[in-house]
């Protein structure tokens, strides 16, 4: 593994274990022990990969970003508000049967409320 790549495995680590918090971008190459170019650059192609966002935050009067990953980690909560989890006709639901997961109403509402509020569930 080069690196760039390692680098940007370790970057990735240390952005989803900050959590909702996220971590400044300039703190995060600090603690890579990179620069601050390579911090740049490392989070430019973890976003163009879609994996985290950057939000542009003034911090100790100079401008950074903050670095929030993107994408959200399964919890047993989550998956316990599926509704399928707890339907009487699972056994019998198929994709093309009688009850099927395309016209169910509430695993289409529960999917949609994802789109509503993205931080829920």
């Amino acid at each position: 593994m080069s690196r760039r790549d390692d680098l940007e495995e370790q970057a990735l680590k240390l952005i989803i274990d900050k959590g909702t918090d996220g971590i400044l971008q300039s703190a995060m190459w600090r603690k890579l022990k990179a620069s601050s170019r390579e911090g740049s650059r490392i989070c430019l192609r973890l976003e163009a990969k879609n994996l985290i966002n950057r939000e542009r935050e003034l911090s100790k009067g100079r401008w950074t970003y903050r670095i929030f990953f993107k994408k959200r980690l399964i919890t047993i909560d989550s998956l316990l508000e599926i509704p399928c989890m707890f339907c009487d006709n699972t056994y019998r639901c198929e994709l093309d049967g009688e009850i099927s997961p395309a016209a169910c109403v509430p695993l289409t509402t529960w999917l949609f409320s994802f789109e509503e509020d993205p931080e829920s569930s």
